[in-house]
């Protein structure tokens, strides 16, 4: 199974400064994103959205708001036509070094072992930070850094997640 590791805030709906999330409760999507999941899709890739959410235990924002959030977003990219496979989400603050927080590959692990079926050599990585570009070069899988800015890893520059979908076959 060919998967679309994306990730959600800043490569699929806008970000925000960390103080401004307790205050969001519906997904902006940024231009051109939903258009590029369905293109996604047609390639025959299954999507699985990875998101470090450290505001949670941060108590920036609650569990339940992180929910409510994920829910709409998602009813949205039903509505298109879409259908995410899941998502994997790291709620841990940034001090608490867990497993799972991008660049460590727990998220990533935790798809493998509830998907066992997936080809990391078919997938790719599509991230707008730092950590994003860490994971996929961990992994050894294509690599898309949206308006990432580093000369030491390897990935892909692209403007969007639409600009990624160019590359896919």
């Amino acid at each position: 199974m060919k998967i679309a590791f994306l990730d959600r805030d800043g490569t699929i709906n806008k970000d925000y400064q960390d103080d401004e999330w307790k205050n969001i409760y519906n997904p902006e999507f940024l231009k051109g994103s939903l258009e590029a999941l369905r293109v996604i899709r047609e390639k025959g890739f299954q999507i699985i959205i990875i998101t470090n959410q450290y505001l949670i235990n941060d108590g920036v924002i609650t569990l339940s708001q992180y929910k409510m959030f994920t829910e709409k977003l998602i009813k949205i990219v039903n509505e298109q036509g879409v259908k995410i496979l899941d998502i994997f989400y790291c709620p841990h603050s940034k001090k608490e070094n867990c497993n799972c927080s991008k660049p460590k590959t727990g998220l990533i692990d935790n798809a493998l072992k509830k998907y066992p079926n997936i080809e990391l050599d078919k997938s790719f990585i599509v991230g707008d930070s730092i950590v994003d570009m860490e994971l996929g070069n961990k992994l050894g899988i294509r690599t898309f850094g949206i308006n990432v800015n580093s000369e030491i890893l390897s990935y892909i520059p692209v403007s969007s997640l639409l600009d990624a979908t160019r590359y896919l076959y």
